[in-house]
């Protein structure tokens, strides 16, 4: 099939658009992962009574339960945040990825 420069160009925006898109989702998922790994933290603390401890580099360190959870609803706030502003680019790029996927296969088809 022969086809315009114009439409070979398209194409490939579209190819880089959705690497840009399964790049994007992956950084979602890892965030998400992250998330879940801080709510899991939190959870264990507040279950327990004893002493809780922190691994820093090399060595592991003895932190009070308030401490520890304040940082770790901090992390959970900054994640938060971080996953809602990937959450807009992947739908912005989606809605551009779809759109020129359509443009294409109009292209195609004439």
């Amino acid at each position: 099939m022969n086809l315009d420069k114009e439409t070979q160009e398209k194409i490939q925006e579209l190819q880089i658009l959705e690497q840009n898109l399964q790049q994007i989702t992956l950084q979602e998922q890892a965030f998400q992962q992250e998330i879940h790994e801080t709510d899991s933290a939190l959870s264990e603390i507040e279950k327990t009574s004893e002493d809780v401890y922190k691994i820093v580099g090399n060595i592991m360190i003895k932190i009070g339960k308030a401490d520890i959870s304040k940082e770790l609803k901090e992390k959970k706030d900054i994640l938060s945040l971080r996953l809602n502003s990937i959450e807009k680019q992947s739908s912005s790029l989606r809605e551009k990825t779809e759109k020129l996927r359509e443009e294409v296969v109009k292209s195609m088809k004439a």
